[in-house]
C-alpha cells in the first residue's frame, strides 16, 4: 500500500494569516524526503487553500507523483491540462462545505465525465473518481473509462463503535474487490488517521491511501518527517 500526503492543510494554514508561510510547496518537499509516494493537492474553484502558484512550483519540483484533486469544471480541467499531473482525482465540489464531504455522483452525470475523463486521458493524464462505495458507482465509473477509483473512507472513519467499523471496513473491501475485477486500480482517502489504517491495511486489493490531516496535525506537535515516518510505518 503506497501513501500519498494532501498538503491542502499547509496551504489552509498561510491562508489564516494571508501570508506566505507555510508553504505547501516547502511541505512537500519534505513529505517527499521523508518516504511520501506522491503528493495530492485540492485546486478548489474559490483557492481557498492551494492556488495557481503553487499548482505551478509543485509540479515543476515533485519528484514522485503528482495527485490533483479537482471538479469537473471547465476552468479547473483547463488547468489540469497544462499543468498534466499524473493523476487526476475528480471530486464533489460545494462552496459552503469545509471539506469533501462524499463522493462523486458518477451515475447521475456519467455523459460530462465522460467527456472529462477523455480530455485529461487524451493528454496521458490517469483519471482516478472519487466515489462512495457504492456498486453502482463503481460500475458507473468503468463505463466514462476512468482508471482508478478512490474511495471515500468517511463513514469508516467515522464510525463510533467497533462493530460499525467492521461493517464499514467489509464494505470497503468488498468494492476495493469488485473495482479490481472490473479492471480499476483502487486508492482510498477520507479522514484516515493513526488508529483507523491499522485495519484497513489489510485489504490488499487498495493500491494506495490519501491522508493530509491527520498527518498535519501530527507534524504540529513532531514535525513533518517524523509524521510522515510514523504513518509509513503504521500502513507498511
Amino acid at each position: 500500500m503506497r501513501l500519498c500526503i494532501n498538503i491542502d492543510h499547509v496551504a489552509t494554514l498561510r491562508e489564516a494569516r494571508g501570508g506566505l508561510e507555510p508553504d505547501p510547496v516547502a511541505a512537500a518537499q519534505l513529505c517527499e524526503l521523508a518516504g511520501a509516494d506522491g503528493i495530492v493537492c485540492h485546486l478548489r474553484e474559490d483557492r481557498r487553500h492551494i492556488n495557481d502558484r503553487d499548482l505551478r512550483i509543485l509540479r515543476e519540483t515533485i519528484k514522485t507523483k503528482l495527485d490533483l484533486e479537482m471538479s469537473a469544471v471547465d476552468e479547473i480541467v483547463s488547468i489540469a491540462l497544462d499543468t498534466l499531473p499524473e493523476l487526476a482525482t475528480l471530486v464533489p465540489e460545494r462552496r459552503q462545505e469545509l471539506t469533501t464531504e462524499g463522493g462523486l455522483d458518477v451515475k447521475g452525470n456519467m455523459h460530462h465525465l465522460r467527456k472529462v475523463v477523455q480530455r485529461l486521458q487524451e493528454r496521458d493524464i490517469q483519471v482516478s473518481l472519487f466515489i462512495d462505495p457504492i456498486p453502482e458507482q463503481i460500475e458507473s465509473s468503468r463505463e466514462v473509462g476512468a482508471d482508478k477509483i478512490e474511495l471515500h473512507t468517511g463513514a469508516y472513519a467515522n464510525a463510533r463503535t467497533e462493530e460499525q467499523q467492521r461493517e464499514m471496513l467489509t464494505v470497503i473491501r468488498t468494492s476495493a474487490q469488485m473495482a479490481r475485477e472490473l479492471g480499476l486500480g483502487v486508492n482510498a482517502g477520507h479522514g484516515l488517521n493513526y488508529l483507523n489504517i491499522v485495519p484497513l491495511r489489510n485489504v490488499n486489493d487498495i493500491d494506495e491511501v490519501s491522508i493530509g490531516h491527520a498527518v498535519i496535525t501530527r507534524a504540529v506537535f513532531v514535525g513533518l518527517d517524523r509524521a510522515v515516518k510514523e504513518m509509513l510505518k503504521q500502513i507498511r
